[in-house]
């Protein structure tokens, strides 16, 4: 799993949705996430630390977990499914764990709201995030390829005598 953090909130160019832009720790990948408007706009109160008036959705959940003594431990963004993602807020009562399923919007909100951490299974970054910074990925490539070109057969060879579950080698 990959640890990110809410870089922010964008608009899609031609249909004005709103997406929530995940980031991992080394700004390499973002990942884009569409969301509806009102979880665009809890999200942004929370980056914001705004507090409403009266509780909405978000802070009343958050008010409730913290009444019933639970902390919400993480959320996990878990897989992409026909353009979908699928997530689960993992909350803790005492030594009780259990796992929520949840739209990402929504526990992100929550996350946010806790200071909780976001995590995002590696498969769905490969296949859903995009490069921040395409430079340093072509450099690593090229550092890749540079190291792979100069390793010579001995570079492998051990040294000393090992034993092995059916013998010596």
């Amino acid at each position: 799993m990959i640890e990110m953090k809410v870089a922010g909130i964008a608009l899609d160019a031609a249909t004005r949705s709103p997406i929530v832009l995940l980031r991992d720790s080394t700004d390499r990948r973002q990942l884009p996430i569409y969301i509806g408007q009102d979880q665009a706009r809890a999200i942004i109160g929370a980056l914001e630390n705004q507090t409403p008036p009266r509780p909405l959705t978000h802070d009343l959940m958050v008010n409730l977990l913290e009444e019933w003594d639970m902390a919400v431990e993480r959320i996990v963004i878990h897989s992409l499914q026909d353009n979908t993602f699928y997530a689960v807020l993992t909350v803790r009562q005492g030594e009780v764990k259990k796992e929520i399923d949840a739209r990402p919007s929504d526990a992100i909100a929550i996350a946010l709201r806790t200071r909780s951490p976001i995590w995002v299974m590696e498969e769905v970054v490969a296949d859903a995030s995009i490069p921040v910074d395409r430079d340093a990925d072509e450099a690593e490539r090229q550092a890749f390829r540079d190291f792979v070109s100069n390793i010579r057969p001995e570079d492998f060879k051990l040294g000393g005598r090992y034993k092995s579950s059916s013998g010596e080698m």
